[in-house]
């Protein structure tokens, strides 16, 4: 068995932008899942083997922390997601940092591909096959079947498929969430990822505080807080004389006729294993797969922090398949997945709200 032992609560690591994130110029893929697979929190070269999983705290006091003292820890945190496309974060003690919400997760790795037509470009063209890496993770404290969780995908998007590309490349980001406010999902299977949740904060209870000063920070820093646009993906590869042409909605929701795995009160990392692993396994021999849909027919009403987004025509252009899994304490601390910028028209890269480090547009 791996021994750790973990401050599950106590800040550590840059949070805000440093020489690491401004000096990045892309990354291989072998080198990230290579820093993945460094150190697991179990037994098994995944840490696929029976044994408790660390649970580190989401708490309001980290979150609203340095408010008045000058030192915000969360505005920077916030301000750096979107600003840094760094995809590993060593820090200067190669212990990375914390995060400050969402802080348990478990890395999964596989396979993007575009296999119908749309009208849509770059990494959304029919053909385009990628190798991918992810992070799941439930928002905030609740890991557990049974409890009220809003899953998330945090997603790079690399444009190729040699697993030991030479050069560094800059893969494309992807951020995708059930409804911000939280759901009673049990499985995975029912999950459905988009990037433009609805948000019912009232759901979360106390955790609501936290809601709050995320949404506050990203709404002052790039103008919407609870939405990412995907036009990184609809720039991968393309010829940079194509117009982009983005979707406004992505959903993955896992493929029919996928098994479920069972389990009171099991948490979300332990059946994302069930999916990859059966037991005494060395090497994974399952796999999950999503359905990837885009539509750019959608309406949202409400106000901020109770809002409701229905998305109409969906078109499912390909699949997302992961077959490998690992929770290891470079996932939860190193790997970076950033948010990209908001733009003010989502295919003019001219539009962006923020750009070097600062909001320029209302």
């Amino acid at each position: 068995m791996t021994q750790w032992d973990f401050d599950l609560v106590k800040l550590h690591g840059p949070q805000g932008m440093t020489a690491e994130d401004r000096t990045y110029r892309g990354s291989r893929y072998a080198d990230v899942r290579a820093a993945l697979y460094q150190n697991p929190y179990r037994g098994g070269a995944s840490g696929q083997q029976a044994g408790p999983l660390p649970m580190f705290k989401s708490t309001i006091r980290n979150a609203w922390r340095g408010l008045f003292s000058g030192e915000n820890h969360f505005r920077a945190a916030s301000a750096r997601s979107m600003d840094s496309q760094a995809d590993l974060r060593w820090g200067a003690d190669g212990k990375g940092w914390r995060r400050i919400i969402a802080p348990n997760g478990i890395c999964v790795l596989g396979t993007w591909e575009i296999t119908e037509p749309n009208i849509y470009t770059g990494y959304f063209q029919p053909g385009s096959k990628g190798l991918t890496i992810g992070r799941f993770s439930s928002d905030g404290n609740e890991t557990m079947r049974g409890q009220r969780r809003s899953f998330s995908l945090g997603m790079k998007v690399y444009p190729t498929m040699d697993p030991d590309h030479a050069t560094p490349l800059i893969p494309a980001s992807v951020i995708v969430q059930e409804d911000l406010g939280g759901m009673r999902t049990d499985y995975i299977n029912d999950a459905e990822l988009v990037n433009t949740p609805s948000v019912h904060a009232y759901r979360r209870g106390i955790y609501f505080l936290i809601m709050l000063r995320a949404g506050t920070i990203f709404q002052r820093l790039d103008k919407v807080g609870d939405a990412r646009q995907v036009h990184q993906v609809a720039e991968l590869a393309k010829d940079p004389d194509v117009p982009t042409h983005a979707p406004e909605h992505l959903m993955f929701k896992m493929a029919q006729g996928q098994r479920r795995v069972e389990g009171q009160r099991l948490d979300f990392r332990e059946e994302i294993y069930g999916h990859m692993f059966s037991p005494g396994d060395a090497q994974p021999t399952g796999s999950m797969v999503f359905d990837i849909l885009v539509s750019s027919t959608g309406r949202k009403t409400g106000v901020r922090g109770l809002s409701n987004v229905k998305v109409a025509d969906w078109q499912r252009i390909g699949t997302l398949r992961f077959d490998e899994a690992i929770c290891s304490y470079n996932g939860d601390h190193v790997i970076q997945f950033h948010h990209p910028r908001w733009r003010a028209d989502r295919n003019d890269r001219s539009t962006y709200i923020r750009v070097r480090e600062e909001r320029v547009r209302r």
